[in-house]
């Protein structure tokens, strides 16, 4: 009975309203941990699209565009196909078939939706994740950074500073940016970028991100202030490859432009719409024309086809891949400027794992396994805490007892480390030999070494520093002191006393 466009149009008004007060309500809950926080963005995503969709459906009916919503309407009104109106007639008309159905089908009843769109709610988002994205923590970016490292625009560096300059695309010359390859590698940063911003962020609307960049973008390249393309090239179009360009003042002959090679010739020649075939000599002789006649006034011969209007072509196309290239990194810096926060923990997890040997790598691998289970357990297990007591291995509060052995109310405090805190004597000893702690001593130039256990302070440190050269210089060979001499009548001096008196001539 519910295929009647009014009944449709009727109940998708009801899915849009209850689809509402879901999302409204998922919104209130307060998520437990971070995985929680990511599977509601993504459940309230889904809800969203299925509300857009259901909402594009009901545009098209009420456009009507086929007119079934005006035939429905009239035919409730009683109006016949020749004008006439029988409401009577309709009403029982309608009336019947309602029985009728009810009668072929006793079981029919009304299908509460309600318990269908709660299940919304309790289902879990299946997110895919790279080990080293740590489900949605940090960024992986290393096969962008093996093929920025291995492209010809690209330099060597390490993984930490490519995170901090992969951004800053305005610090490559002009010339580099117009390759095919740069091009590709920006398509693929981007693409990576958008797919973890969707998987962290479902909430984020990027079509309308995108859409204030290129608004932004179009009014910046009209006036010429877009950054890292304000030159004077781009404004006339002329911009070449620096390795197609050969000078031919340099060059007062054609034979000693035949030693330039085939390759380049063949580049040249192409750049200005000549036909790039033929052997050395006559590549050569071809160019080698150019040096005095204008390219206009040369025979057409010696031109590609449909050459004449290469050179505008070649410039409007240049033109509009500058544009598209200045357009994609306009979107990578405004996507990395979301994503600020993360790329500044991806390299903090990056320095940390440089600084950790492989047993703890490993154990820290393992603590990150058994947390993202117990996160992933169900929150029913609603576990009475008022103390809030330390979790043990089994999910559950630490006895009181162990509580108050190890210690675990006693807060420790790291300046070396930031101001770290450490709750209990074991963890507090144990994080000498930590990253965090080792970063800290590196950046005070000072060695990580037992001498400096239980030292917090800065000032601690440095001082204890200072007394541990000073006792070192003076233990060390001084020769001038220590290097004994003996003269003939077996008298003993050291090397500065027997120098003094044999300069004197009294030895």
């Amino acid at each position: 009975m519910s295929s009647t466009l009014l009944e449709v149009t009727r109940s998708a008004h009801e899915d849009v309203e209850r689809l509402e007060r879901l999302i409204v309500r998922e919104l209130q809950r307060e998520p437990a941990n971070n995985r929680d926080r990511l599977f509601q963005s993504h459940r309230v995503r889904h809800m969203i699209d299925v509300t857009t969709s259901t909402t594009d459906k009901l545009i098209d009916i009420y456009e009507d565009k086929d007119n079934a919503r005006r035939d429905e309407i009239a035919a409730l009104g009683g109006q016949t196909a020749s004008g006439t109106t029988n409401l009577f007639s309709a009403f029982y008309d309608r009336l019947k078939e309602i029985r009728d159905y009810h009668r072929r089908h006793p079981a029919a009843r009304v299908v509460d939706a309600t318990e269908e769109y709660e299940e919304l709610l309790k289902e879990e988002p299946h997110i895919e994740f790279s080990g080293e994205e740590g489900f949605g923590r940090y960024l992986d970016m290393h096969e962008l950074y093996n093929e920025y490292i291995n492209s010809k625009f690209g330099e060597t560096m390490e993984y930490t500073a490519f995170l901090d300059s992969f951004s800053q695309t305005q610090k490559l010359p002009c010339n580099l940016k117009l390759s095919r390859q740069y091009r590709e590698y920006l398509e693929h940063v981007l693409e990576y970028l958008t797919s973890f911003v969707e998987r962290t962020q479902p909430l984020q609307d990027l079509d309308r991100l995108f859409a204030k960049v290129g608004t932004e973008f179009e009014r910046l390249w009209a006036d010429g202030k877009v950054l890292g393309w304000e030159n004077k090239d781009l404004e006339d179009g002329l911009i070449q490859s620096q390795e197609a360009v050969i000078d031919l003042d340099y060059y007062s002959s054609v034979e000693e432009l035949m030693e330039v090679g085939p390759q380049k010739l063949r580049e040249a020649l192409a750049a200005q719409g000549l036909k790039t075939g033929g052997t050395l000599q006559q590549r050569a002789e071809r160019l080698f024309l150019t040096k005095y006649t204008p390219l206009d006034q040369l025979d057409r011969k010696h031109f590609t086809k449909g050459s004449r209007n290469t050179q505008q072509n070649g410039a409007a196309e240049q033109m509009s891949s500058k544009k598209e290239i200045a357009l994609m990194e306009a979107k990578l810096q405004r996507i990395c400027e979301l994503l600020k926060e993360v790329i500044e923990q991806t390299k903090e997890n990056v320095e940390k794992k440089q600084a950790l040997t492989y047993e703890e790598m490993e154990a820290e691998r393992e603590e990150e396994v058994i947390q993202a289970d117990t996160e992933s357990d169900d929150e029913e297990q609603q576990i009475y805490n008022p103390l809030k007591l330390p979790m043990g291995w089994d999910g559950k509060p630490i006895p009181y007892w162990l509580y108050k052995l190890h210690g675990l109310g006693q807060e420790f405090k790291c300046e070396i480390c930031g101001n770290q805190s450490y709750w209990g004597r074991r963890a507090f000893e144990r994080h000498f030999k930590e990253w965090r702690h080792q970063h800290g001593m590196r950046c005070l130039n000072i060695p990580n070494t037992k001498n400096f256990n239980e030292i917090t302070s800065i000032q601690e440190a440095k001082e204890l520093w200072e007394k541990i050269q000073e006792r070192q210089g003076s233990s060390k060979w001084r020769p001038d002191l220590e290097e004994e001499y003996e003269d003939r009548e077996g008298n003993i001096y050291n090397k500065k006393t027997f120098a003094d008196l044999q300069r004197q001539g009294l030895i």
